[in-house]
């Protein structure tokens, strides 16, 4: 399926980017993020488990058992953001 990721503050800063298209095979948020942690990189470290970062499902905060659905986004931030 394909999810639109949205990444904020250090989190985006890691990843070099603040959105990207992903076709994934992922069914829940955890495994997304273990999808994105194997591509390896600064992104990696950055959602790394053990790492202190939040995600949104389609705007709203979710753990990571909720399910992705095609077309959803998913947003990966600090649990601390600046304004």
């Amino acid at each position: 399926m394909n999810v639109t990721l949205r990444y904020f503050a250090s989190v985006r800063e890691a990843m070099g980017t603040g959105t990207e298209q992903l076709d994934t095979a992922a069914t829940t948020l955890a495994a997304l993020r273990a999808e994105l942690v194997a591509r390896g990189g600064a992104g990696a470290e950055a959602l790394a488990p053990g790492r202190a970062v939040r995600m949104a499902l389609d705007q709203v905060m979710s753990p990571e058992s909720a399910p992705l659905t095609s077309g959803c986004e998913v947003a990966f931030f600090p649990p601390v953001t600046g304004g």
